[in-house]
């Protein structure tokens, strides 16, 4: 597994639901110069048209993102 840290940079009304964006996490904390060491950038675009799955994003907060293979 690989963990990493983003921040929601915009969120934005997209057609049926919203346009998500979240850039890697670079400074700001101790914790946050951590996980620049191993994701030192980074970008994830999501579109989402349940508004409950975006009412989980803020713009401005932090998130943990993990990725673990599917087998």
């Amino acid at each position: 597994m690989v963990r990493a840290k983003f921040s929601c940079h915009s969120k934005v009304p997209s057609g049926d639901g919203f346009q998500i964006t979240l850039g890697a996490v670079i400074n700001g904390s101790p914790e946050n110069e951590e996980f620049y060491r191993y994701t030192p950038a980074g970008q994830i675009s999501l579109g989402l048209v349940s508004e409950a799955a975006a009412a989980q994003f803020e713009v401005g907060a932090e998130y943990f993102v993990d990725f673990t293979p599917a087998h």
